[in-house]
């Protein structure tokens, strides 16, 4: 069984999002969850309408963001600090 077959549905849910996010890279999404790149894009095929998974596969190809080796250095987060309400 793959480790995609294995996340729950709230980190299957949070993997979706943070593929969505434009400043999450995928070397956060494989810190995370331990899935690379080509398991990410398998997942969203997988969980997304075919017209959203192309709309996002168009989005994200080589947007430097997406991807940390084509980013500027001087970016070190994945993501704005106030993105996420502290608990």
């Amino acid at each position: 069984m793959s480790k995609s077959a294995t996340l729950s549905e709230p980190d299957l849910s949070r993997l979706i999002e943070m593929a969505w996010e434009d400043r999450t890279p995928f070397d956060a999404i494989e810190k995370s969850f331990g899935l690379g790149e080509p398991q990410v894009i398998a997942i969203m095929r997988r969980e997304l309408k075919r017209s959203s998974f192309e709309l996002w596969r168009k989005r994200v190809t080589g947007r430097a963001t997406k991807h940390s080796a084509l980013r500027n250095e001087d970016v070190t987060r994945a993501y704005c600090p106030t993105q996420y309400k502290s608990k």
